[in-house]
């Protein structure tokens, strides 16, 4: 059966001012060319505003009715989301810096076809979108029930410590920016995957601001980000700000994909048996430390 969706995709991004709906109209190709410059630069591209401000309203909604659902969980990880030392690395070393991370996540089976977060997420104008600005053809919702469509808050006080994404790119869109903190930064290409780059990383977990980007993002600002290789973080929210909440469109390179079970169960405090049975059929892509 299918599912009737009260929202439209020209009631979520102003198709006027950014006509995702044409990809021959030349102010689609200026965009998209503006993103393929940033992501082949640094990995990192920010579509200003695509989202309508009554559609940043209702997602902020959507979030707020939800947010009782948030797995809020506070540890100390490494850049690997690794929280025990390793003894076979030295003391000063990545794989043994540890770093408060403190965050709540609203989980992929929170939301339903019915609100705007979810209809935009799976828009097809949108993924036609960010295969364009990718420059690839395959670009497939992640197919993780609890991973895939989340939204990622951090309460005052909170923040999210230096560390690489498992996902080869994600996409996110700012809903309610902290009114002090909450800033994203990076590092691009801070690894490769040929070589891990401990001694820059390194560097960079004992405060060394040598190539840290900083993105002064706005609420309806859609960021694509490639945080494989590029390490990145949120900054500590201000205790007396109000909290910073995000939409985070997860999408992988290859249909029906499902999230590591540690990482799963750190974020969201659980897992579900689809995450036990990929764990047993999974197959690593590269040979990098998650």
């Amino acid at each position: 059966m299918r599912v009737r969706r009260p929202w439209r995709i020209e009631d979520l991004v102003d198709l006027d001012a950014h006509p995702l709906q044409d990809p021959a109209d030349p102010r689609y190709h200026a965009v998209v060319a503006a993103a393929r410059e940033g992501l082949a630069r640094d990995g990192c591209a920010v579509v200003p505003g695509l989202v309508r401000p009554s559609a940043v309203a209702a997602l902020s909604a959507e979030i707020g009715s939800r947010k009782h659902l948030t797995h809020f969980s506070s540890s100390s990880m490494n850049p690997y989301f690794h929280t025990r030392p390793d003894p076979t690395y030295p003391q000063r070393h990545p794989m043994n810096t540890f770093i408060e991370r403190s965050s709540g996540f609203i989980p992929g089976d929170a939301w339903d076809p019915s609100l705007a977060i979810d209809t935009l997420f799976r828009a097809e104008v949108l993924t036609r979108f960010l295969r364009d600005c990718l420059e690839t053809d395959a670009v497939h919702c992640y197919a993780d029930p609890l991973a895939g469509l989340t939204a990622n808050v951090l309460d005052p006080g909170q923040q999210f410590a230096w560390h690489f994404d498992t996902n080869e790119f994600a996409v996110t869109v700012l809903v309610d920016a902290a009114d002090e903190g909450g800033v994203f930064e990076y590092v691009p290409a801070a690894r490769s995957a040929a070589d891990e780059c401990f001694d820059r990383i390194q560097r960079i977990l004992e405060g060394d601001r040598a190539g840290v980007k900083s993105l002064d993002l706005r609420p309806g600002d859609l960021q694509i980000f490639r945080g494989r290789h590029s390490l990145h973080r949120v900054t500590r929210v201000a205790a007396s700000s109000r909290p910073r909440h995000s939409a985070i469109f997860a999408y992988t390179a290859e249909p029906g994909v499902i999230g590591r079970v540690e990482r799963t169960r750190q974020l969201f405090g659980r897992v579900l048996p689809i995450h036990e049975e990929a764990e047993r059929r999974r197959v690593r892509s590269d040979a990098l430390i998650d």
